[in-house]
């Protein structure tokens, strides 16, 4: 089994969550966050006056997935987060060692 994390724009998240939907997977965790990459923040102005805005609001969007899911999930993720512009985000993917449903106890895959 695969965790996939995603910092992805917040006006994103929408085609983000229809474009996995359309591919049949709908369960995600969704956090709003801040943080900058390597451009440390934008600098923006309002009324004549610049200002360095040195935390951009993003949205982590995490998802556990089967390993026979993730070219699908991680494409889908990637081509409907996608601008082109700095800022896009970036996908983190880890091995998840074990799953237990805690409703049922079941353990595994099955528990997904």
């Amino acid at each position: 089994m695969k965790h996939i994390i995603a910092i992805i724009r917040p006006e994103k998240l929408d085609d983000v969550r229809n474009a996995l939907e359309k591919v049949g997977y709908s369960g995600l965790m969704i956090s709003e966050i801040s943080g900058h990459g390597k451009q440390k923040g934008v600098v923006q102005q309002w009324r004549g006056e610049k200002y360095k805005l040195d935390l951009i609001p993003k949205i982590k969007l995490e998802v556990v997935i089967k390993d026979s899911e993730l070219g699908v999930i991680k494409k889908t993720i990637a081509e409907s987060a996608r601008t082109g512009d700095i800022g896009d985000g970036k996908m983190f993917i880890s091995d998840v060692a074990e799953v237990i449903r805690i409703r049922t106890g079941e353990e595994g895959e099955i528990a997904l």
